[in-house]
């Protein structure tokens, strides 16, 4: 009975209960996920819930009289972005990796169907799918599927230990996987989302190992590309004034140089440590258009003020980090391609809007990651977290 006694003592005293057990296990979520990654991310979502409030509390025109709607609508989009997450890590990216192919022609499609009578036009871009009362931007969930599916044809015979990188051919083959879409979203036509796609096919270019002569055709395809559809008048009126204003902002005050003007006041009344949230009278007053969306970060130039703006770009920087932590230690270069991919979707949208609220880049209707209001791209890009987390979660612990 001692015996018994003392044993039962010990398992009392000296080991792990099952549940605990099993949460402290190399394996499990508590140790395989990134929580700077995730946490930075979350933080950058709340504190958008919060500028997006503040953005549009006075519009009554949108919240059909209450103040805090669209803060309840994000604070939804960010639980189903969450959920989604949650559901790509449990999935897996390398089950996932079966179905890149339906993945790709169901994105493909919905692309499509914007330029159907399903499609609808929002500030001048034809670029929004409306069903049943909801609106969708499928160019948001193409730049996930394009990631994957140009990892997947990059990374195939590497993977299986055929090749030490990848064959013209695969480059060749993904690349005319990206350009389908493209082609579709410049009909809408969406620049801003084909600029993503393009910084998206350099950044995966670059994680799959291909010859640098790719990278470099590429960027002259590019710039030839880029003047063709300027001679050829391709581009939209409202999409010309944009570059037109962007190159001189004094040019029309009033009409295409409104946005930024009004974006560069706002910011800079915030100065050091801003007037104070819900305080702002650039956002209070509605100056500055589309606040809640692309011009988001002008809410936290000015009512942050600097020390709030530089928050951001920090939280947006640990992100970064740890996706390119993830990235250089996957455990396959289909893993590495599709973390690599992330990053450099990541950083340039992070990059162009914040610019184009400074002044310093074209003004291109982009979102900024996590913070801006708007259920496809909060979903797109909380997806993206979940790839990260996935890939993180199926490598050797003392990688960590």
């Amino acid at each position: 009975m001692t015996a018994g006694l003392t044993t039962s003592y010990r398992v009392g005293r000296g080991a792990r209960p099952g549940g605990l057990r099993r949460l402290l296990d190399a394996d499990s979520p508590l140790r395989t996920t990134d929580w700077l990654l995730t946490g930075s991310a979350l933080a950058l979502s709340l504190l958008g819930s919060l500028l997006v409030w503040s953005a549009t509390r006075n519009r009554v025109e949108l919240t059909d009289g209450d103040p805090r709607e669209f803060f309840y609508r994000h604070l939804v989009n960010l639980a189903i972005g969450l959920a989604l997450a949650v559901g790509v890590v449990w999935f897996g990216h390398r089950r996932l990796r079966a179905a890149v192919p339906v993945l790709y022609l169901l994105s493909l499609a919905l692309t499509a169907l914007v330029l159907t009578p399903l499609g609808a036009t929002i500030n001048g871009a034809h670029a929004w799918l409306l069903i049943g009362g909801f609106s969708l931007q499928p160019a948001e969930f193409i730049k996930v599927t394009v990631i994957m599916g140009m990892a997947m044809l990059l990374a195939a015979r590497v993977d299986a230990g055929d090749r030490e990188y990848p064959a013209g051919r695969a480059v060749l083959q993904s690349l005319l996987l990206a350009v389908v879409p493209c082609v579709i979203i410049m009909m809408m036509p969406d620049l801003g989302s084909v600029m993503v796609v393009v910084a998206i096919v350099l950044g995966v270019l670059l994680a799959s190992g291909a010859s640098n002569r790719w990278v470099l055709g590429l960027i002259l395809a590019g710039v030839v590309g880029a003047v063709a559809v300027w001679q050829l008048g391709l581009l939209s009126d409202y999409q010309i004034n944009r570059f037109a204003a962007f190159a001189n902002p004094d040019l029309d005050p009033s009409g295409a140089g409104y946005n930024t003007n009004q974006a560069r006041i706002a910011i800079g009344n915030g100065g050091l440590f801003g007037t104070g949230l819900f305080q702002g009278t650039q956002t209070t007053g509605q100056f500055v258009p589309e606040q809640q969306t692309d011009f988001v970060f002008t809410v936290a130039g000015e009512e942050l003020g600097f020390v709030g703006g530089m928050a951001i770009l920090l939280l947006m920087g640990v992100v970064l980090w740890r996706a390119c932590r993830i990235a250089r230690q996957a455990q396959d270069l289909y893993s590495t391609i599709v973390a690599g991919g992330i990053v450099a979707w990541f950083a340039f949208q992070m990059f162009e809007n914040i610019g184009m609220n400074l002044g310093i880049m074209p003004v291109a209707g982009l979102p900024l990651p996590f913070v801006s209001y708007g259920g496809t791209s909060m979903f797109a890009v909380w997806i993206a977290v979940g790839l990260l987390q996935s890939i993180k979660a199926r490598r050797p612990l003392a990688a960590v």
